[in-house]
């Protein structure tokens, strides 16, 4: 009985940190991280400000976790990606287009919010790890035979996401898929 209690306290301790993430996430979507204090992270949470300060003892650790929230949702979204593409039979140019229009699209305001905590966390050197998580999801996800061609295409992918992100109006998978599949195209020896 005891037992059932504590891990009843734990999942709701993991609830309420998993609340105040997707909270920080809607702060800096709606007032960039300069926005993120304990005191906005808990009024957008409805929570009192003493329970995102005993979850998370500074800011610095809030950003952390989020930014490590965010790597492992987009893992998520990658290994649904490369199955989606198995299913297909096909190389995968499409699912990532659809993936980047719906980053550019409905999610576009978190996208946001994730590319402004990577350009912060490249100013804070204890975050940076966070911030390369995504990068070591990708490489342990796709298989690659080539590193420069690899890394040629995150770089392809970073930069289609920031200049959609600057567009008046987001690209379309029509549009995006023949430059994703250039990207993705084999090497030659």
């Amino acid at each position: 009985m005891i037992g059932q209690q504590v891990d009843g306290r734990k999942a709701r301790g993991d609830k309420r940190r998993q609340d105040l993430i997707a909270a920080t996430l809607r702060v800096i979507e709606r007032d960039g991280v300069a926005g993120v204090t304990h005191r906005t992270v808990a009024k957008e949470a409805g929570v009192p400000t003493t329970s995102t300060t005993y979850h998370f003892a500074s800011l610095e650790d809030l950003l952390v976790a989020t930014l490590t929230a965010c790597a492992d949702s987009f893992a998520f979204a990658v290994r649904d990606l490369v199955e989606r593409a198995r299913i297909r039979g096909s190389q995968g140019a499409r699912e990532v287009a659809e993936m980047i229009v719906e980053s550019l699209g409905p999610q576009r305001g978190r996208t946001m919010a994730e590319y402004e905590l990577y350009l912060f966390a490249a100013r804070r050197p204890a975050l940076r790890p966070a911030a390369r998580l995504w990068l070591d999801v990708l490489t342990s996800l796709v298989q690659h035979d080539d590193e420069v061609a690899f890394r040629a295409f995150l770089a392809g992918m970073d930069g289609l996401l920031m200049q959609g992100l600057i567009d008046d109006e987001p690209p379309t998978v029509a549009e995006l898929e023949p430059v994703i599949a250039y990207l993705m195209r084999p090497s030659k020896p």
